[in-house]
């Protein structure tokens, strides 16, 4: 997910003890990565920032919380002057030449069929 920038309007934060709440309300939720006030105004960054979430949070803590802005926070990218690389030369696909084993035919397996033989002589209970 990409990072957040979300700046919010509050109101009675003219305190030291409102900031306070106002800041541990903000910093209570995952993904927040720095919390900073100006003024009547918090900002929060932090990536997968839930800002309805926020809002609803601070309104029931503090009041008053009005959503002034979302934007998204590229990341500063230093460019260091790299060597450019060697050309890369496409390779020959080729195919592996083993083979696997030999094939070993097992014998059959033989099984008996008899009937059932139905003499009068026998008798079962005995």
């Amino acid at each position: 997910m990409a990072k957040k920038k979300v700046v919010l309007k509050l109101s009675n934060v003219g305190d030291a003890k409102n900031r306070s709440k106002a800041m541990q309300c903000a910093v209570g939720l995952n993904g927040i990565e720095s919390v900073s006030m100006d003024g009547d105004k918090i900002t929060v960054v932090g990536e997968g920032i839930d800002s309805v979430q926020l809002t609803k949070l601070l309104r029931k803590k503090m009041g008053y919380a009005d959503l002034m802005t979302v934007a998204s926070v590229e990341e500063k990218k230093e460019t260091k002057a790299e060597p450019p690389a060697p050309a890369k030369t496409a390779q020959q696909l080729t195919w592996p030449s083993y083979y696997g084993g030999p094939v070993v035919a097992q014998p059959p397996y033989y099984y008996d069929v008899r009937e059932p033989s139905y003499d009068e002589d026998s008798c079962c209970i005995m």
